[in-house]
Parts: C-alpha cells; sequence; structure tokens
C-alpha cells in the first residue's frame, strides 16, 4: 500500500490542538513537509519543531492567522503558494458556538460562514494552482456528523457544516480529472477542547454533573468511549495518500458507530 508523502506539503489549519495537532504528527509521520496554521504563534512554532521527520530532508513550517480575518489569511496562503506548492489542504475550524438556530442573529450565522466555506475557498483559490500542476491534490474537510445527523443544541454549526460538506461535494467532481480528491472527514465525540466545552456547557444547562452528560453521550455510541483524535487523524492522513486517490466525494463519518444513517 502506498503510503508515503516524502516530497508532498501539507497545510494543516487549526494545528496548534487537537484533531489538527494530531493530523499534523500522522502527516508528518508519513514523510510530507507540514505547514501548520492558526492563531496561537507560540503553540505553533513548539508544535513545529516536535514534530516528527521521517527522512533528513523534511521540513516543517508555520503560520499564525485568524480564520475569520480573510485578507490575512489570503496573503498568507498566497505567500505559501508562492514558496512552494502545498499539495494536501486540511480544512479544520472550531464549531461555533451552541444553542438552538432559531434564536441564533444572522451575526453568527454571517461568522461561522466566513470561518468555515469562505476560508475554506480562500485557501483552495490560492492553493489550487500548484496542485494542478503538480498533478496531485488532497482537500480534506474536518466538519461534522452532524451533516448526516442534525445534533441537537448546535443549529449554527449544523447549517455551516452542512454548506462545507455542498461545497466539498461539488468540488469532487470539478476537480477530480486534475489529480485532485475533495473528501470530508466527520469525527464523533472526540476527546479535545471542543468536546470539554460542550460537556460544561450541558451540565450547566441541565443541572447534570460533567460526568452524568458524558455517560448520556456514550450511551449513544456502540464503541461506548469516546474517540481520540489520533484516531481521526489516522484516516485524515490516509486520505491524503497515493493509495487513497479512487476516494472521492464522500464524507467519512469516524465516531464508534453513533450515526445510524447508512450513507
Amino acid at each position: 500500500m502506498q503510503l508515503d508523502l516524502s516530497g508532498r506539503h501539507a497545510l494543516v489549519c487549526g494545528a496548534s490542538q487537537g484533531i489538527g495537532r494530531a493530523s499534523a504528527i500522522e502527516l508528518a509521520e508519513l514523510g510530507a513537509n507540514v505547514t501548520l496554521l492558526a492563531r496561537s504563534a507560540d503553540k505553533l512554532s513548539s508544535i513545529a519543531a516536535s514534530l516528527p521527520r521521517a527522512h533528513a530532508s523534511q521540513q516543517h513550517d508555520w503560520r499564525s492567522v485568524d480564520m475569520l480575518d480573510t485578507a490575512s489569511l489570503q496573503s498568507v496562503a498566497n505567500e505559501l503558494a508562492a514558496s512552494q506548492p502545498v499539495h494536501i489542504l486540511i480544512n479544520n475550524t472550531g464549531g461555533p458556538p451552541g444553542g438552538p438556530a432559531y434564536a441564533a442573529t444572522p451575526a453568527a450565522f454571517e461568522m461561522a460562514f466566513r470561518q468555515h466555506l469562505l476560508a475554506g475557498q480562500t485557501l483552495l483559490q490560492a492553493l489550487l494552482p500548484g496542485m494542478r500542476t503538480s498533478g496531485y491534490g488532497r482537500i480534506v474537510n474536518v466538519i461534522s456528523t452532524s451533516v448526516k445527523e442534525p445534533i441537537a443544541g448546535l443549529g449554527v454549526s449544523n447549517t455551516v457544516r452542512a454548506a462545507v460538506a455542498g461545497w466539498a461535494k461539488t468540488l469532487s467532481a470539478e476537480l477530480a480529472a486534475d489529480g485532485i480528491t475533495v473528501n470530508n472527514v466527520l469525527p464523533g465525540y472526540t476527546r479535545t477542547q471542543r468536546l470539554d466545552g460542550i460537556l460544561a456547557a450541558q451540565a450547566t444547562a441541565s443541572g447534570r454533573s460533567e460526568d452524568e452528560v458524558a455517560q448520556n453521550m456514550l450511551a449513544t455510541v456502540p464503541a461506548r468511549r469516546f474517540g481520540e483524535a489520533s484516531e481521526i487523524a489516522a484516516v485524515i492522513a490516509f486520505l491524503c495518500t497515493p493509495a487513497a486517490a479512487y476516494v472521492n466525494g464522500v464524507s467519512i463519518a469516524v465516531d464508534g458507530g453513533r450515526t445510524r444513517a447508512l450513507s
């Protein structure tokens, strides 16, 4: 199985923690040169220095930018594309705050749309020429199982994540002939800061302990445990390899069997 990513350059968004950081580690272990992208410069510098190096020529880098700042993101993306082609793009951004859709302000929807879909489009347009020239491109969007089954209490997230899924499916057909695949990974309940925040918010709202909330969540997961960021990252990394060249336009749930939908 061809899993070697030596000579490939990966840009990983949201790489300062959680699934983004775990994905950067997996890609580096497969030989890719990895550029980390997030807001926290101190964290990124430390993570980049500690990433695995599978061979002597492997190099890792980082860029600090806020995904909500479209102009700055555009500038960073253009600079990266000019310095060396980016073959792998991992779109990974923290979810919007919880709450019902009917109570969300238009500004909340607009901010989430900018942070997720517009950020992805900005990066795509800057990096696409390099992928086309190389004849190799892998775009993986880390979104949510809510694109198959909306999650109660996450109205804005459900809406915007579904928009990203539709965008990705459209791109997968448009770009396939250029050797570029576009896929989505849908994490289930995963041990990250995002999950910690959800547990705390639901505990406060319900008057229950966080452990009680966690046990109620786990009752819906056939595996009866939370996922680890490294388990999500392993699927993301596989989709970026030559071995996954014929996997295109799919949304893969990595959730311990929680999602009941067949497709």
